[in-house]
């Protein structure tokens, strides 16, 4: 992305989360601001791994929930009220918070198309500011930070991977996961709209 664009779409991502008139809010956008959540990459090689990636990315997912959540109504209308438009919005625009701070840009080395080796700008990960996980580290920043969530918001956030890395936690995540989704539909519709985003709307 370029700086413009960035710019553009951050401008859209605050007044998207402003609009939810949560307490907190501005908080949550300075400390992001902080820790460059709007200039970060989405991911190392895969979706989104640019500058601003992260930034498109969440507001990809949002897109998504909104749409997920107003078919869903259509099919069972109790879905309106079950997942309030302002919780798909701030799960999606935040799940990933947790990666603000993980990205570092470092010299790496590829084969052009010519077969010569060449260096290039690329991203490792570092975990080391806070090991936190990733799902349960969003739902703790923001709690940090003194953002007003609901439970529903929480949950979603917190297993919006889904079953993706299930297979290296316990039984016991697994009956987490299952219980989250029976209990609140919005943890469904974030996990589909990331899948979404992820797979659909961001790979070339």
């Amino acid at each position: 992305m370029t700086a413009s664009e960035i710019a553009t779409s951050k401008d859209k991502f605050c007044a998207l989360l402003r609009a939810t008139n949560r307490r907190g809010v501005e908080t949550v956008l300075a400390k992001l601001e902080e820790l460059g959540f709007f200039t970060a990459p989405a991911s190392t090689r895969f979706h989104g791994a640019e500058p601003g990636g992260l930034l498109q990315h969440s507001l990809n997912v949002c897109q998504e929930a909104r749409i997920i959540r107003l078919s869903q109504i259509q099919l069972r209308p109790d879905v309106e009220q079950l997942v309030p438009e302002e919780s798909a919005i701030l799960a999606a625009l935040l799940h990933d918070v947790c990666k603000a701070e993980i990205y570092k840009q470092e010299i790496k080395h590829r084969k052009n198309a010519q077969g010569h080796w060449e260096d290039y700008l690329g991203y490792t990960v570092d975990y080391s500011a806070f090991p936190m996980g990733h799902g349960e580290k969003s739902v703790i920043r923001l709690l940090q930070w003194g953002l007003e969530m609901t439970e529903a918001e929480m949950l979603a956030i917190r297993w919006h991977m889904g079953a993706f890395n299930l297979p290296f936690q316990s039984v016991e995540a697994n009956n987490c996961l299952t219980k989250a989704k029976e209990l609140n539909p919005l943890a469904s519709v974030l996990s589909a709209a990331d899948g979404l985003a992820s797979y659909v709307l961001e790979t070339r």
